[in-house]
């Protein structure tokens, strides 16, 4: 980059208005100098990375308990960078780690707390136009439950991809504006993104079974799975095979206007686990098939597959979100306009909890109980495969 470049100060997170650990540049004034449209060299993108990952390290800090943010990964004052965070995106982080702060009370009043976090965050693409630069990132985060005892999880993770804006001011120095989650799931842990709402891509009709909600009380009569026609730790181990990579001998629609690969995973699982195809028509509810080449709208879609579940009969509804089992199947709708939004499976069970795992954003072993205290007012729809 052209023009004296400035030193940027990281200092402690103790430190009043940081964010990230990140102090805010000076405002240049009306009579800076002003240097050419900048360029975006090596050196800033690994600074664009670093600022990244104190962002998110941050973010998943305000739910570790006895955590604070920055703890785990302070930018020190020997750090160079010419890049830090805008005054406007400082008080968004602000009131994010607050909200965060709130969201782990919730959950350890739901049992569920975190012993300690990792986070890393991946820059996978920048793009540059004038002032204006954007960067992909990848955030990988595992989390320790705190407390953890006998045959339960010790571990939960996530994948998130974010889209990140930075503007140069007039002497050429990166200023972080913007953050914005590039998922449709917007279901990481550490994130307060509403998730996109998702439509139905075949049209309903009065033939169209509807689920009954299921209720999220914890301890509810057990309702222990008798059946023996699939492979329920089949479609376990798959699931979390392929948490976070993608099997080649099936589209991924993880991408951006693809519409989420969660419906498609869930339908690869059970496929594993011995769900057979229906073949027919593609926009035909009651049929269900996919592989490289083609899918039913069923196998990839969230209310298309309710509705070939249950006039299929392969599935029937459960009460209770938590009297599921491994195998089981779990559907959000978050803003309860009858339109279900997600879709996951459970791989694992234990101490009445079942722990859920889905694409879109790509997690492993998440408890129902985190699901329900994270959002509280959402519908939920348990079935039994």
């Amino acid at each position: 980059m052209s023009g004296t470049r400035r030193r940027v100060t990281i200092i402690g997170a103790a430190a009043t208005s940081v964010v990230a650990g990140v102090a805010l540049l000076p405002n240049w004034s009306a009579g800076a100098a002003v240097v050419d449209d900048p360029t975006v060299d090596a050196r800033t993108k690994a600074t664009f990375q670093r600022l990244a990952d104190a962002v998110f390290t941050d973010r998943t800090n305000a739910l570790v308990d006895g955590g604070r943010a920055g703890a785990d990964k302070p930018l020190t004052d020997g750090f160079s960078g010419d890049v830090a965070l805008s005054s406007g995106t400082a008080r968004t982080e602000d009131a994010t780690l607050s909200e965060l702060g709130q969201r782990k009370e919730r959950l350890a009043k739901a049992g569920e707390t975190y012993g300690k976090a990792s986070t890393t965050v991946t820059l996978n693409a920048t793009r540059v136009k004038g002032r204006t630069a954007k960067a992909d990132v990848t955030e990988t985060t595992t989390l320790t439950y705190a407390g953890a005892r006998g045959n339960a999880p010790k571990t939960t993770g996530f994948q998130a991809r974010h889209e990140l804006t930075f503007k140069a001011d007039r002497q050429g120095d990166w200023r972080l504006t913007g953050i914005r989650d590039t998922e449709q799931g917007g279901l990481a842990v550490n994130t307060l993104s509403k998730p996109a709402p998702v439509k139905a891509t075949a049209a309903a009709d009065n033939t169209t079974p509807n689920a009954p909600r299921a209720a999220v009380t914890r301890n509810p009569a057990a309702a222990p799975k008798t059946g023996t026609t699939y492979d329920y730790k089949a479609m376990a181990a798959y699931a979390e095979k392929y948490w976070n990579v993608y099997n080649k001998d099936y589209p991924d629609f993880s991408g951006r206007g693809a519409g989420g690969d969660c419906t498609n995973f869930v339908s690869q699982s059970l496929k594993a686990g011995g769900w057979k195809h229906a073949p027919g028509y593609v926009y035909d509810y009651t049929k269900w098939f996919g592989n490289a080449d083609i899918q039913s709208h069923s196998f990839i879609g969230v209310n298309e597959w309710s509705w070939f579940a249950q006039n299929s009969k392969r599935t029937t509804p459960l009460a209770n979100v938590f009297q599921m089992e491994v195998g089981d199947v779990l559907q959000m709708d978050f803003d309860r306009d009858g339109s279900k939004d997600h879709t996951m499976i459970v791989t694992y069970k234990s101490g009445g909890v079942p722990y859920v795992t889905y694409h879109s954003n790509n997690t492993l072993r998440r408890s129902v109980a985190s699901l329900v205290a994270s959002y509280p007012n959402a519908y939920y729809y348990a079935y039994r495969t």
